[in-house]
């Protein structure tokens, strides 16, 4: 039995995989939210008895079950069963704050042209925000008609999305898998005139799973980079974005095998190819020119300490000597 009371304004989608024990107690915490709004489980066809338990601890979740591992491409299956006119993401190890669903049903309500939100993530126990989070609210796209930064991305599972914009677009692409999928459906995001923006008054906690392949996510981290900018990017950023999958298949020692499986899917991502318009072309461009002066400001920062700490190693070094050529000649 799913809930879903007449005036729900917003719906959570929670992606899993194998990790019942982190999504119980994932929907423990969103269950006690003061919004009572519908929630929907994307199982990804997993083996652990996800489904069981699941239907057996909160009847009133909805679990669709994907038959099979979709990757990101799962949030599609429960996103079309959503009623509501917007879509809360998370994972099984993030959760939405009290109070951040209902700023966020605000927001949207007031801001038109904004299509999606990134919340602020805290990080464990001791709620750090998320370093990513950090870089988006530096962004330098600032727009006084907007309710904050405006991004060129956000995180798949730390947004609110209008969800006729998510079907619109057909959500995640299923060949991407999972790993830097958001990057396509941002640029059709800001392609179809709509804003994406970061939002600090709208939490999501995340305590991460310690189930992660990390050598797997940068492979497919730099394989996906390289689709996506074969289907909406320049010629030119298309192939250094595959030039740099190519090295990373290399230090993971996986040229053959991923570099095969990137090349293959290029007839794809052509018949398939629409460049972005001009003015996402130069949202990118600005991101990237201030993301490279922060990079050249770290930098000369760390040259400054460097050659700071290099001085004091000789000077000490210095001192030591003095005192040695004393003693020899304190001996003699």
């Amino acid at each position: 039995m799913n809930r879903t009371p007449a005036n729900a304004r917003i719906s959570i989608v929670v992606l899993t995989y194998n990790r019942v024990d982190e999504l119980l107690a994932t929907l423990e915490r969103l269950l006690a939210l003061p919004d009572n709004p519908p929630i929907f489980v994307a199982d990804n066809g997993s083996t652990d008895d996800t489904v069981a338990r699941v239907n057996a601890s909160f009847p009133e979740v909805r679990v669709i079950q994907c038959g099979g591992n979709l990757g990101a491409a799962g949030r599609n299956r429960a996103a079309a069963c959503v009623e509501t006119e917007y879509i809360a993401f998370c994972d099984d190890d993030t959760w939405w704050a009290p109070g951040s669903l209902e700023r966020a049903v605000q927001l949207l309500d007031a801001w038109p042209q904004v299509g999606v939100l990134n919340a602020r993530v805290a990080v464990g126990a001791n709620n750090a925000t998320d370093p990513t989070c950090a870089v988006m609210r530096a962004s330098p796209l600032v727009d006084d008609e907007l309710p904050g930064p405006a991004l060129i991305g956000y995180m798949a599972g730390a947004c609110v999305f209008r969800t006729a914009l998510f079907r619109e677009l057909g959500g995640y692409e299923e060949r991407l898998f999972i790993g830097g999928e958001e990057a396509l459906v941002s640029l059709d995001v800001l392609a179809s005139g709509h804003a994406i923006v970061y939002c600090d008054q709208l939490t999501v906690h995340h305590h991460p799973s310690p189930a992660r392949d990390s050598a797997l996510r940068r492979r497919m981290l730099a394989r996906n980079a390289a689709w996506t900018a074969w289907l909406r990017l320049p010629a030119r950023e298309a192939a250094s974005a595959t030039l740099r999958a190519f090295g990373v298949f290399a230090k993971e020692r996986t040229v053959v095998r991923d570099g095969v499986q990137l090349l293959r899917a290029l007839g794809w991502a052509f018949r398939r190819r629409r460049v972005v318009p001009a003015q996402v072309l130069d949202m990118r461009e600005r991101v990237r020119l201030a993301e490279r002066k922060v990079e050249v400001a770290a930098r000369h920062a760390d040259a400054h300490v460097a050659a700071h700490v290099a001085a004091h190693v000789a000077a000490r070094a210095q001192a030591e000597a003095r005192r040695a050529r004393g003693n020899v000649d304190a001996q003699t």
